[in-house]
């Protein structure tokens, strides 16, 4: 995977994270996935976002779509 990526999931607790691929630890947690994107976007404005499905249809979240 490319360095310059970043996923937004949402956390257990409702909030968000947004990661680099294969990371520990995350970049920045927001309190609303909009707040994710844009905090993603502001460190690195050409890389590639994927956000997680928030829906859970069948078995879970297993969906990702790319801003």
């Amino acid at each position: 995977m490319a360095k310059n990526e970043f996923f937004v999931e949402q956390r257990p607790d409702g909030r968000y994270n947004v990661l680099r691929p294969n990371a520990d630890r995350a970049s920045a947690t927001t309190d609303t996935q909009a707040q994710a994107i844009e905090r993603a976007r502001s460190m690195d404005p050409e890389a590639a976002i994927h956000v997680e499905r928030v829906r859970d249809i069948g078995p879970g979240r297993d969906k990702w779509r790319r801003i």
